[in-house]
């Protein structure tokens, strides 16, 4: 797998670069601000950048305009967007611009290689993924009622897993269920969400819309 990496922390810069080159990642390019990131995705074509929200010059969310802006011009290439803060509106932003090939997770979490590398290689295979922490805190947060509510415990575990990307094999074997029970506990979730009949990984983008909007 190839990569970039876009991040104006040169140490955590450097030390993501050596982790990943350890176990056997080739990063083909590193980055301090969008512009630089834009150029070296344009001539590397890796196969996901990795991309710091904020950046300069306001370190507001320059790193989440250069992922949106990659996914629009190189279909290719998938981006992970990394981000010190529980901001489910990043999530969300990515996700409804561009569904496949994008992920969420925070930097403390990037430390953990095998969290890193499960990530990366979901979004170069066209998924989507949410750190963990911000889909339990979307599930569990005070909120005014509405569809979510219909869903039972066991729904909202397999709609978690969902939204943190896992298929429904992994779900499977995380939660210990026939793969026909996860599908059924995904059907009833699509008809309690309202999400009319259509392409199955659509239909769990938008589920997974549905939990990072309330």
């Amino acid at each position: 797998m190839r990569v970039v990496i876009a991040d104006d922390e040169v140490l955590l810069q450097q030390g993501l670069s050596r982790l990943l080159s350890e176990i056997g990642v080739e990063v083909t390019a590193t980055a301090g601000d969008s512009p630089t990131l834009m150029r070296a995705v344009a001539v590397e074509l890796p196969d996901v950048a990795i991309i710091d929200i904020k950046m300069p010059p306001t370190h507001t969310d320059e790193g989440l305009a250069a992922a949106l802006a990659i996914r629009e011009q190189y279909p290719s290439v998938a981006v992970l967007v990394l981000s010190h803060f529980l901001d489910s509106r990043y999530a969300t932003k990515l996700i409804e611009n561009h569904p496949r090939s994008v992920g969420y997770l925070l930097k403390e979490r990037v430390s953990d290689i095998v969290v890193l590398l499960d990530a990366l290689q979901r979004v170069a295979a066209g998924e989507c993924v949410i750190a963990p922490p911000i889909v339990s805190r979307l599930l569990h947060r005070p909120r005014t009622p509405g569809r979510l509510d219909r869903l039972t415990d066991r729904e909202r575990e397999v709609l978690a897993l969902m939204a943190e990307g896992h298929s429904n094999q992994g779900i499977s074997e995380r939660l210990t269920l026939s793969p026909r029970t996860v599908e059924r506990h995904i059907g009833h979730i699509f008809g309690k969400l309202d999400l009319a009949e259509s392409d199955a990984s659509h239909r769990r983008v938008l589920a997974v819309l549905a939990l990072l909007r309330t």
